[in-house]
């Protein structure tokens, strides 16, 4: 818990050294939140002593956290966040703070206009936001509190509630004084920063209250987690309220730390820990070539300790191969019938990195798929892998018929961005952004397997379980981290002594993204670059191996 003293913008800055990984968080959406508290009703508990319940919480937390002259503002709407808003302010007036509240609406439901009355009957001193909104510069508080929406908002905020978040935004962050103590205005969002959508992380228009701290009531949302959601959540804290939580399935847990990895056993050699097979690199007609792709992929496949590894890649790029990493094996791609018979011996093989998109590369792309299919390796397929698999899909389905039985008997994963994602399932980026679980689930259904989906809180699509991951930096938004990823999954899925969850896709996603944030704090975001991650992946590994 923060101090008085302390204010809650100050930036929270993860450790250097690896921590102990913590319990995987559920997430919940919307409809299984008010199912909860239907159920919790059912049983014969008042609504209104739930609201009052959550207020006095968040209330002594918020008094036991910040300086007792820092004043409070809280913005309140109709709907029953704003009757939390209402006992928020209420109870913070009976522990001696100066709080107004600024009413955007006026009370609508039943739990808020008891709710208003219970303050109002207390002192609370109010105005209206049309009253406030031409002398904001005036607003002596530091502390606002967001109590406009709760979860059930999809859509963008419109009118009064707009103009309010764009107030509340503008203040934020802004210097006040109190007692002769300087501190910045410090915005809390009650449950959900208002104008995020709480089951898919959307911000329309970018309207929604940036918070600084976001109080989360009665289960962790999965929007707080994803695609906007962490840009206007803030440190997220949560008050659980209702026991009967735990009776209900999550939506999907929140990954927040990696599996421990175990020591080798001394006698071993290289073959102990797999051959895998990187095919991509291509150099297509008119173009110089994507040899770095396959080149990144094979250092972090190698920084994950794979015992043997070849890269069937254009012979334009055998020299650079050698030269950088002279442990790696080598093998023309456009030689079909050499690297037909190495997939036969391979462990596992990652497919598409820089491979092209092109008529040829979608022929060599279609032969090597069909070669894995009639073997018994391990398969990922990413980049132009994917491309191509979204024409295969209308042109050959019976290849896709086999890949689908092919992942019932063998790891077979994917790992696509919003763009490939989309080509898949024949709909546009946005769309896939507009609800990004709905995306990676079809995609499952579609083809089976295990799925990643890339981006902020990046979905992991496991065996019917679905993970977030909540590690990663906007640093790794630059050319090549994809292929990086591709390549330490490939090596941690090589090695057939790791533990199920040793060489899982969530760990592999959460390695490679602590080995983003570890590249963070050494370099900086503008600095980090994909060629960093596998020495950064390294450490990561054996930080891991530290915690066992």
């Amino acid at each position: 818990m923060l101090t008085s003293d302390t204010s809650a913008t100050s930036e929270r800055i993860p450790s250097v050294q690896v921590q102990v990984p913590q319990k995987s968080l559920p997430l919940f959406v919307p409809k299984q939140v008010y199912a909860i508290e239907k159920q919790w009703f059912a049983q014969g508990n008042p609504s209104y002593g739930l609201m009052q319940q959550a207020a006095w919480q968040m209330a002594q937390w918020i008094d036991q956290t910040y300086h007792p002259s820092r004043k409070v503002s809280v913005w309140v709407g109709n709907g029953n966040n704003g009757g939390d808003g209402w006992l928020v302010a209420c109870y913070l007036t009976q522990m001696g703070r100066v709080v107004q509240v600024i009413e955007v609406a006026e009370a609508t439901s039943t739990d808020a206009i008891s709710a208003k009355y219970q303050a109002i009957k207390q002192g609370v001193r109010t105005t209206r936001l049309l009253d406030i909104l031409p002398n904001l510069v005036l607003l002596s508080a530091d502390i606002m509190i967001d109590a406009l929406f709760g979860i059930g908002l999809d859509r963008a905020p419109k009118g009064q509630y707009a103009e309010a978040i764009v107030a509340i935004n503008k203040l934020r962050g802004r210097q006040a004084s109190y007692q002769g103590r300087h501190a910045v205005r410090t915005v809390i969002s009650l449950d959900v920063p208002s104008g995020l959508v709480c089951s898919t992380g959307q911000v329309f228009d970018g309207c929604a209250v940036k918070a600084d701290v976001t109080l989360c009531l009665v289960a962790r949302k999965l929007g707080l987690h994803i695609k906007d959601g962490p840009d206007y959540s803030g440190q997220v804290l949560d008050f659980p309220l209702i026991p009967s939580v735990l009776e209900m399935s999550p939506t999907a847990r929140l990954l927040q730390g990696a599996t421990p990895m175990t020591s080798r056993a001394y006698n071993s050699h290289k073959g102990s820990f797999g051959h895998a097979l990187i095919i991509g690199g291509n150099q297509v007609a008119g173009s110089q070539g994507m040899g770095g792709a396959a080149l990144l992929s094979a250092s972090s496949a190698l920084s994950a300790g794979v015992g043997k590894l070849t890269v069937a890649c254009h012979s334009a790029f055998h020299g650079s191969l050698i030269t950088k990493l002279p442990n790696a094996m080598s093998l023309n791609l456009q030689d079909v019938a050499g690297v037909k018979a190495l997939i036969a011996e391979c462990d596992t093989v990652a497919i598409g990195m820089g491979m092209g998109r092109d008529t040829s590369s979608l022929q060599l792309c279609h032969q090597y798929l069909q070669a894995v299919l009639d073997s018994n390796a391990d398969l990922i397929i990413d980049a132009d892998g994917l491309f191509h698999l979204a024409t295969l899909t209308q042109t050959h389905p019976q290849l896709i018929k086999q890949l689908q039985a092919h992942a019932n008997t063998h790891q077979v994963w994917y790992t696509p961005h919003s763009g490939e994602a989309a080509r898949l399932l024949n709909i546009t980026s946005a769309q896939v952004e507009a609800d990004r679980v709905s995306a990676i689930s079809q995609l499952a259904q579609r083809y089976q397997g295990s799925w990643l989906l890339k981006g902020v809180g990046s979905l992991v699509l496991d065996q019917q379980q679905l993970y977030v991951c909540a590690a990663g930096n906007p640093g790794m938004a630059t050319a090549g981290m994809g292929d990086v990823l591709s390549g330490l999954a490939l090596g941690l899925l090589a090695q057939v002594d790791l533990s199920q969850q040793q060489r899982s896709l969530q760990q592999a996603v959460m390695i490679h993204a602590l080995a983003g944030d570890l590249g963070q704090q050494r370099l900086g975001e503008w600095a980090l670059q994909a060629n960093d991650m596998a020495a950064l992946i390294g450490i990561v590994l054996k930080q891991l191996y530290d915690l066992r």
